[in-house]
């Protein structure tokens, strides 16, 4: 069907074209039954019927030739038939339709010439016709500027929708391109986030393991070689990690000395919010557990990002987290009064950026408007390996 459709857009006029020569085919042989008097063989009018027009199926290479050359066929025309009191009206659709197409041009001056050509040619057939009046021209001339001002309006709002057509896929290409750099970049961040996480927690285990080692006594050797093991292989993850990570850590950034944040530090982080004049009311529910790292790090990122949101876009005055400890996940909300808009699925760089880090560890998130108004961001966690 919308093959269908995208085939008779692109040739209606072709189709009006066909017809019009079949009414003026059919017409010129009427006219010739019922002429009185002397007057040219049938068959002139029937190749005049058909080829005046036919210059207009070349318009789309020749937008600008095909009318003209129409008009020229016309003139020529007025020439061999004029003695003959004959059947005009191909000379005449043909005409408006050419003109009709030079109105549209997107040269102005074009589309001007073009009715200027299109009076003179009548002018012309007038002139040649023995029983022409000036009432004839300006009658025609009239109808010809009324044909042009339509083509001229409608050429116009032709070009007003097809560049509004193009700014929109300009638009949709930028934000996909913008869309996607995004989420490198939020997955690079991520990257470099999860290395400090892993890192330290593999800094530990080397640590630890060391340190146990020193303690063992001396016959128990097979203890420490496998300690040593342990050791050894934590310091070389450690370094194959940096020269991983490196690759993605900015020149300015350095890599955290400090434990990332985790939800530990969300009344921090609520105080911050308040400080910076949003009101934020904080509820726990469920029994607080010690969460996987990753996880921990992700939760906080998304409070972080919401009461950034409600705060610098959204226009809040007051805003609520609620993080909630299932037995098999974490559930974190963050709902302001904003006006934030849009339905979760495109929205800004930070959500993107959410929507990475929680499909990171096979969670969901829900992002979008309020029944009741406001804004409002939840994440469901797996806490499950």
């Amino acid at each position: 069907m919308s093959r269908l459709w995208s085939l008779a857009r692109r040739h209606w006029f072709d189709v009006l074209i066909v017809a019009g020569i079949g009414i003026s085919v059919v017409g010129s042989i009427l006219g010739q039954n019922h002429r009185d008097g002397p007057g040219g063989p049938a068959w002139v009018d029937v190749i005049l019927a058909v080829t005046i027009p036919a210059p207009l199926f070349l318009r789309r290479r020749f937008p600008f030739g095909a009318p003209v050359a129409v008009g020229m066929a016309v003139v020529v025309a007025s020439f061999v038939d004029g003695p003959f009191p004959r059947y005009d009206f191909p000379a005449f659709l043909a005409g408006a339709a050419g003109v009709f197409l030079l109105a549209q041009r997107r040269d102005r001056a074009q589309g001007i010439a073009g009715l200027a050509l299109a009076v003179g040619i009548e002018a012309i057939v007038v002139h040649n016709d023995p029983r022409g009046q000036i009432g004839q021209l300006v009658f025609v001339s009239l109808i010809f500027a009324v044909v042009w001002t339509i083509g001229f309006t409608l050429g116009r709002k032709f070009q007003e929708a097809d560049e509004a057509r193009r700014r929109a896929v300009r638009a949709e290409h930028e934000r996909e391109v913008r869309a996607r750099a995004a989420v490198a970049e939020e997955r690079a961040r991520i990257a470099r986030e999860l290395h400090d996480v892993v890192g330290h927690s593999v800094s530990v285990m080397t640590v630890q393991a060391s340190g146990v080692r020193r303690l063992l006594r001396p016959d128990q050797q097979r203890e420490r070689e496998a300690l040593l093991i342990v050791e050894r292989t934590g310091r070389e993850a450690l370094a194959e990690m940096r020269r991983m990570v490196g690759v993605l850590r900015r020149p300015e950034e350095a890599p955290a000395l400090a434990p990332q944040p985790s939800l530990e530090h969300l009344d921090r982080l609520v105080e911050q919010a308040r400080e910076a004049g949003l009101p934020v009311e904080l509820r726990v529910q469920g029994e607080a557990i010690e969460l996987p790292a990753g996880v921990d790090l992700t939760a906080y990122r998304l409070v972080q990002e919401g009461l950034t949101n409600a705060l610098k876009h959204a226009r809040a005055s007051r805003a609520e987290v609620l993080v909630n400890y299932g037995d098999d996940q974490l559930e974190v909300t963050v709902s302001d009064d904003g006006k934030g808009v849009g339905n979760g699925d495109g929205g800004g760089h930070g959500l993107v950026g959410m929507r990475e880090r929680v499909s990171v560890y096979g969670g969901e998130l829900d992002a979008g408007p309020q029944p009741g108004g406001g804004y409002r961001l939840r994440a469901k966690l797996p806490l499950a390996s």
